[in-house]
């Protein structure tokens, strides 16, 4: 076999990934909605002709996991032979894709002098779908897929470069906002051409043959490492058992039970044990319990390498069919975003067993609601998609950052974009004191956020997590606050449920509250300087410092009493 040169191989490797992430440059500039644009709920990739991807794009890995599972189902549909320059295929089935079906991809082929090379691939979450609720991600009163709204298996809706305009009217006649789902699609078809382009140039410089030769050769290595990084975690199985909150009104918790197995040089995550399939929109398909099992594992082995193929292939994710984690059609999963964070807080939880040095505690859980009902100001429909992000797992060596999405790469929506584009007006949008979980390490605070309507009707699809079990904490950490959201905060306040719908009126205030997150290590080691700047960043109360972290400072300068800090501490031993 042919040697290969060190320099070309990092050439080429970088190149594939650049392919990619300006695939994305393009889909975020181009797209025609706030949760693509700001929000940056979207992802791409590059596959070889065999389906294989060889390199993403550093976006969500919720699409990205599921990415080779829609290419190998786009080529069932589409054989090689099928394919010309211009095409593109689109499909949203949540089986097929990534669990629900805003989640739509489209994957489009390379030519390199007329042969096929490989394909790009985007996925954009789309505002809406159609189906029971505005934004396509209701649970509550959805019991199968079919009313969740249109599911499209692939394809061609784009042939030869042209639009398919059969396929178009169909989609528009079935969402609630087709203005900006058809310019995501041309978004998105951009962005394919884009990638395409980028890719036939490689192949036009380095030709088919070398390109071949190193994409073998970057999976292989790629395998590798990604092999070594796991002898490095103690053999043995870990397990971990936490719970989401319910699947409605009136319903269960949900047990979410993993046992992580550690063999050499591959890893086992299993999930026997979870709850079933439950009748609600929240069934997280395998492809997306695989997405964040493979997303959690890799930040606990080698964050830092590349993502593609190879990277996969020590790694096996189980999960009993018919499970909440693998469930059997037509088993709903339109608001399965709220499960990704809880998949990777329950494999933290088990690796913790064997790297605690590695993982991160639970972040606070984000809330994703949806309104949707008539513009005043246009006479027409809008659905507002929102992303509310509280702060980050504190780590073994440093708190948790606040407002930065844990696990997913997307955004808190600027207010003034919000304001702008829909009937709504954010009243309040801040940190909660003493939110976070306290440790030697503290986690991020939770966010609250204040959304007055200005619409008549507008219909809210909540989608939210941790109101009912808050977030746990890592070597001896004390537990966050927990979430909740409330309907006209006041004397006469309504709590509203997580997943519930609910129809509000002109002048209904919402206000979101999201719990915190976990903290590290005992609190009575932390800092007193920390302590100290916490509270006078606002984080931390002066009564917390007091109680919690066993730190006095004076009511009115902030300076530290080390005399008096040291008594308090050594009287409670060491933990408050």
């Amino acid at each position: 076999m042919e040697a290969v040169d060190p320099i070309t191989l990092g050439v080429l490797w970088g190149a594939l990934q650049a392919v990619a992430e300006e695939m994305g440059v393009a889909l975020r500039r181009t797209a025609y909605s706030e949760a693509v644009r700001e929000g940056l709920d979207f992802s791409t990739a590059v596959f070889d002709a065999r389906g294989r991807m060889l390199a993403q794009g550093n976006f969500s890995p919720g699409h990205l996991g599921a990415m080779p599972s829609v290419v190998t189902h786009v080529l069932e549909a589409y054989p090689p032979e099928s394919w010309s320059p211009g095409d593109a295929v689109l499909l949203n089935d949540l089986y097929l894709g990534s669990g629900h079906l805003p989640d739509c991809f489209v994957t489009s082929p390379v030519f390199a002098e007329g042969e096929l090379v490989g394909f790009v691939v985007n996925c954009a979450h789309q505002v809406d779908m159609g189906g029971a609720g505005p934004g396509s991600q209701s649970v509550e009163g959805v019991r199968e897929f079919y009313q969740e709204g249109l599911r499209i298996l692939p394809v061609k809706f784009y042939q030869g470069g042209q639009p398919v305009p059969e396929i178009l009217r169909l989609i528009s006649a079935n969402v609630r906002v087709p203005d900006k789902v058809l310019g995501n699609f041309q978004a998105q078809v951009g962005a394919n051409y884009v990638g395409a382009r980028r890719l036939a140039e490689l192949y036009a410089q380095y030709g088919r043959r070398v390109l071949a030769r190193y994409s073998e050769e970057i999976l292989d290595r790629t395998e590798a490492a990604m092999r070594a990084a796991i002898r490095t975690i103690p053999d043995g199985t870990y397990r971990f058992t936490d719970y989401l909150d319910d699947c409605g009104r009136d319903t269960d918790p949900i047990t979410v039970a993993v046992a992580v197995t550690v063999r050499g040089d591959e890893v086992t995550v299993d999930f026997a044990g979870s709850s079933p399939q439950v009748a609600a929109a929240m069934n997280s398909t395998y492809n997306y319990t695989a997405s964040y099992s493979f997303f959690a594992i890799k930040s606990v082995t080698d964050p830092r390498l590349p993502h593609n193929a190879g990277g996969l292939r020590p790694i096996r994710v189980v999960a009993p069919p018919g499970s909440f984690f693998n469930p059997l059609p037509p088993a709903p999963g339109g608001g399965r975003a709220i499960v990704q964070q809880r998949i990777v807080d329950a494999l933290m939880g088990a690796l913790a067993q064997a790297v605690p040095e590695r993982v991160v505690a639970p972040a606070s859980h984000w809330a994703n609601p949806n309104f949707g009902g008539v513009d005043p100001r246009t006479g027409k429909r809008f659905v507002f998609y929102d992303v509310i992000i509280g702060g980050f797992g504190a780590r073994p060596t440093k708190d948790g950052c606040e407002s930065l999405a844990p696990c997913f790469n997307v955004n808190n929506i600027p207010v003034e974009v919000s304001e702008a584009n829909y009937p709504v007006r954010i009243e309040r949008l801040e940190f909660i004191p003493d939110s976070a979980g306290a440790g030697t390490f503290r986690g991020g605070c939770g966010l609250r956020k204040d959304i007055r309507v200005l619409g008549e009707e507008v219909v809210l699809s909540n989608l939210g997590e941790r109101h009912r079990f808050a977030p746990y904490s890592l070597c001896g950490g004390l537990p966050p606050r927990r979430g909740c959201t409330l309907l006209n905060p006041g004397p006469q306040q309504q709590q509203l449920h997580s997943k519930g719908v609910y129809l509000l009126r002109r002048g209904d205030l919402v206000r979101f509250e999201l719990c915190g997150a976990g903290g590290y290590g005992d609190p009575l080691k932390r800092d007193p300087a920390a302590v100290q700047r916490d509270v006078r960043g606002g984080y931390v109360s002066l009564q917390a410092a007091r109680e919690v972290y066993g730190v006095c400072l004076d009511p009115e300068t902030l300076a530290i009493d080390e005399d008096a800090t040291r008594a308090l501490r050594a009287r409670r031993g060491g933990r408050p």
